[in-house]
């Protein structure tokens, strides 16, 4: 079950790097756990409530952005109603013209609340999409700052808080009167886990989402297939953190899984503390801690957990807009393979696909080196501007 394939050490250093600016922020703020029980009832999308906050480019230096953070409506991996919480971000430029709308999909943060986006300020990797004017969207994903473990990895729940933070975002009165409507061109943007949540929401949004003006997807480092890659593991699962975020993930979704049943008593505890840690905590956690300690029988041994992943994978639906896709073949994290699959399963279907292989870059310097490129082509898109793709080459 673990889509990150070296050691321990290589592990915590790789993913806790993708995740330091919300870790840095972590723990001054937190979201309480709200009950949603008596909330009126609504459709996806349904902004709850919006309380405003600030944008800070630094601690304590707040930008010129319009920021709220938002619950809203939204459809769990069953098909359920559920809430999920985020941060809707304008910039604050006088604009009431109808301006473009990113929905963002944060990378692995970890599970606990305090390590929500909206928990922390804001993802500081949007400033570059906020310059360009656009307006941004960002869930927190089910369970993260809402009751309820978070879904880590469960990619038709991501898709869906993807999508209905545009919603909410269009539905937002003060987001309307600067510009974020119905008819804003949207675009989805997103790495790693969100590369992930963004390429479900870019596969469901013509069934889910039809009224969304979707232009096109700009997604990169995508665990595009988890079954597939623990498969290839060969039984490797020295990265416990990961291991135990999927399998947590994965059981509140899906709760005929029972992960305590696989448990050890010292599993049990383990799990309780990923549950309530950010990235960094969870790596740390699990130094010099073997699986078996951990487990009485290993979950993916069991036709249910193997049916449940083998449902996160993406490339079975094509997008109907055009996509950049994005890997590093060096890709310690994410198997470079995974992202030369989707590429081929997209094509296949003819979507109009810009296939980018980032060369000798590892999961880290292919975000910095893919991204702004990746800005730079869905600007394009959201201006109306055709793209041919690259599937032939």
């Amino acid at each position: 079950m673990c889509i990150l394939r070296r050691s321990p050490k290589s592990f915590g250093h790789r993913l806790a790097m993708s995740a330091v600016a919300g870790v840095l922020a972590a723990g001054a703020l937190s979201i309480p756990a709200v009950s949603h029980a008596d909330d009126p009832p609504g459709r996806p999308g349904d902004v709850i409530s919006a309380v405003p906050t600030t944008f800070d480019l630094f601690p304590g230096v707040a930008a010129p952005v319009d920021a709220w953070k938002i619950r809203y409506r939204s459809t769990d991996a069953l098909g359920n109603p559920n809430v999920v919480s985020g941060e809707i971000f304008v910039p604050r430029d006088g604009r009431s013209a109808t301006r473009p709308l990113v929905t963002y999909a944060v990378g692995t943060v970890g599970m606990g609340d305090q390590c929500a986006p909206s928990a922390t300020g804001g993802p500081r990797d949007i400033g570059p999409i906020l310059e360009k004017g656009w307006a941004v969207a960002v869930t927190d994903y089910p369970g993260l700052g809402t009751p309820g473990d978070h879904v880590y990895l469960v990619g038709r729940a991501e898709g869906t808080a993807v999508l209905d933070a545009a919603r909410a975002a269009q539905r937002l009165p003060e987001a309307n009167a600067r510009g974020v409507g119905p008819a804003s061109p949207v675009g989805i943007v997103g790495y790693s886990q969100g590369g992930q949540a963004s390429s479900w929401a870019a596969e469901l949004s013509h069934d889910y989402a039809p009224e969304l003006q979707v232009k096109a997807v700009a997604t990169g480092g995508v665990p595009a297939d988890i079954l597939r890659d623990a498969q290839q593991s060969n039984g490797n699962q020295a990265n416990l953190a990961a291991y135990f975020m999927i399998a947590i993930g994965h059981d509140a979704a899906y709760p005929e899984l029972d992960l305590d049943s696989y448990l050890t008593e010292q599993g049990r505890g383990f799990a309780q503390r990923i549950r309530s840690g950010c990235v960094v905590d969870n790596v740390l956690a699990g130094q010099g801690k073997s699986l078996s300690q951990l487990v009485i029988r290993d979950p993916l041994a069991s036709p249910e957990w193997q049916r449940r992943l083998a449902e996160d994978r993406l490339g079975t639906r094509a997008p109907q807009f055009p996509v950049y896709l994005f890997h590093a073949t060096n890709d310690e994290i994410v198997s470079f393979e995974l992202g030369k699959q989707l590429r081929a399963d997209w094509c296949g279907s003819g979507v109009s696909v810009e296939w980018h292989a980032i060369p000798g870059a590892n999961h880290i310097l292919a975000a910095a080196v893919g991204g702004n490129a990746a800005l730079d082509w869905l600007g394009h898109r959201l201006a109306g501007q055709p793209t041919q793709g690259n599937c032939g080459s």
